[in-house]
């Protein structure tokens, strides 16, 4: 079994009959998705950090919504251009970015 360093979760705004639609989704959480991806994938760090869809979180005033565990880090109207500062401020130096923070 795979025991990476960070778990994320990134709102997609998927229901529960698979459906997308909603604040997240409508505001590129799905593109968000696929950044994180490419940045695992250019930094090989496929065994550290995982990539999870969710359903809603409820705070739709703040999505995209990214969530790292195990730390437990909420961040907020996350966009593609915030991924590489996730990265490397985040994954890489161990601090969680702030402003980003809800």
């Amino acid at each position: 079994m795979v025991q990476p360093k960070y778990h994320v979760l990134i709102c997609t705004s998927c229901r529960i009959n698979g459906t997308q639609k909603g604040l997240c989704y409508q505001k590129g959480s799905v593109d968000l998705i696929q950044s994180f991806m490419q940045e695992i994938e250019d930094r090989e760090l496929s065994g550290e950090v995982v990539i999870s869809n969710t359903g809603c979180f409820g705070i739709c005033d703040k999505g995209p919504v990214v969530v790292v565990y195990p730390e437990g880090v909420w961040y907020g109207n996350v966009s593609e251009d915030d991924v590489e500062r996730i990265f490397d401020e985040h994954f890489e130096g161990g601090t969680p970015v702030k402003d980003l923070m809800i």
